[in-house]
């Protein structure tokens, strides 16, 4: 016998392994056993046919044969799914002479669900689950106790693993808006300061030697009686770096920000989901284009995930996402390595913006030449501490320093948009302020 096997027989009495007899059993052949012998010593009828029926029930019961092993198996359970609705199924083999299975199940919405009765002939029990919230938790631990004729010998209760899954946070479709160009060998969707291969008209210039006939403007080249050629932009991919501030997670009431979080990943709507929802929504935009995306966690950048294309990117995206939430707390600092953020490379980065750390750290990275977008998750609504007769005057206090962490960023080149709002138009004026500065 193995240790696990004896430390749960020692938790269990050494009953929940095997099938054993119950108090029903020990209560019939006691009672029937009783009635029938005082019945016979003092000459009483009545007690004999009391206790002969009780008795004999609890032979059969005994007679009919009872063992194997039950085995209770979940099936189509993946380790990863979406936010909604999803099915799956419990099989079940209850052994030889079961009559009754007790087992949990799952309740849509409710956890891991109450204790059901049913028949040991089902075979496979299907259920939904569903999980509305994004992160790590349980969704099923079936429980089961197997009973035999009459509940007289019972196998269990037996205490089953937990099973779960990571729910991936949602994505949502907006536009990438405008990125900043980068020539690179891989073509992408956005446009390069090189001439090239695109369909965006560049110019038309006088023919040199070497163009290519077909990039001839026919049109101009008889109005001007000399040979001209169209020349196009060249199309590149863009680098985008999420940084993501994990350091707090905020919700709309103030008087709750110092109040600890148990059993969830994140406060449902407060900053730290509001980062994380904008950073697959964004990655996902911006994958679809072609881009390449990386993941910086400002807080512990350990937990950072390399630059990427394509969907498989987006799925690594999205469970790292779930990572940087569970290890998600306050740090002394944050960090944006200059490594991490490739030349040219448009930076966005996701914060509340509390503090003078993270500003200092956004306007750096401005300052080394690249494109830098500051998502304001800050909930728009604020709720005073009612508790406190300085709550109002502290929300104000609070809002007051946030607008000018956020206007600083503004005058150092920083492009500040709060989440929710069109991107697009922020960094096109970012961009045209930057050419007129140049």
């Amino acid at each position: 016998m193995s240790r696990a096997e004896r430390l749960r027989e020692a938790l269990t009495g050494g009953r929940g392994a095997r099938w054993h007899p119950t108090d029903a059993l020990v209560r019939g052949l006691v009672l029937g056993v009783g009635l029938v012998v005082a019945g016979a010593v003092l000459h009483r009828v009545e007690l004999v046919l009391i206790g002969a029926p009780l008795l004999i029930s609890t032979l059969l019961a005994l007679v009919t044969p009872v063992g194997g092993t039950p085995v209770v198996g979940v099936r189509g359970l993946p380790l990863t799914g979406e936010v909604g609705a999803a099915k799956s199924s419990v099989e079940v083999d209850a052994g030889v002479g079961a009559e009754v299975l007790a087992i949990r199940l799952p309740v849509a919405g409710e956890g891991i669900g109450p204790v059901h009765l049913l028949p040991a002939s089902a075979r496979e029990i299907g259920f939904v689950l569903r999980r509305d919230a994004w992160g790590e938790g349980v969704d099923l631990r079936p429980d089961h106790l197997v009973a035999g004729p009459d509940a007289l010998l019972v196998h269990g209760p037996v205490t089953a693993p937990e099973r779960g899954r990571v729910i991936l946070p949602p994505v949502e479709r907006l536009p990438a808006g405008l990125l900043p160009a980068r020539a690179a060998v891989v073509v992408g969707a956005h446009r390069a300061r090189r001439p090239g291969d695109s369909v965006e008209l560049r110019d038309i210039r006088a023919f040199q030697p070497g163009d290519r006939l077909r990039r001839i403007d026919w049109r101009v080249s008889v109005r001007t009686g000399a040979l001209h050629v169209r020349e196009h932009h060249a199309e590149a991919d863009a680098d985008v770096v999420l940084a993501l501030d994990t350091r707090v997670d905020l919700g709309e009431d103030v008087g709750d920000w110092a109040v600890a979080l148990r059993d969830t990943t994140a406060r449902r709507g407060g900053t730290l989901d509001r980062t994380v929802r904008a950073a697959a929504s964004l990655a996902a935009g911006y994958l679809r284009q072609g881009d390449r995306v990386s993941l910086v966690d400002l807080a512990r950048p350990r937990l950072s995930l390399r630059a990427g294309v394509g969907r498989r990117q987006l799925l690594r995206l999205r469970n790292q996402l779930v990572v940087c939430a569970r290890w998600a707390g306050w740090a002394q600092r944050p960090v944006l390595r200059p490594e991490q953020v490739p030349h040219g490379a448009l930076v966005v980065v996701l914060s509340p913006f509390l503090d003078a750390d993270v500003v200092e750290l956004a306007v750096h990275a401005a300052r080394r030449g690249n494109l830098v977008l500051a998502v304001d998750v800050l909930p728009e609504r604020l709720r005073a501490d009612g508790e406190s007769v300085w709550g109002e005057s502290a929300m104000k206090v609070i809002r007051l320093e946030h607008d000018v962490r956020l206007e600083a960023m503004r005058q150092h080149g920083v492009a500040v948009v709060s989440w929710g709002a069109p991107i697009g138009g922020v960094l096109r004026q970012a961009r045209a302020a930057r050419r007129v500065a140049r």
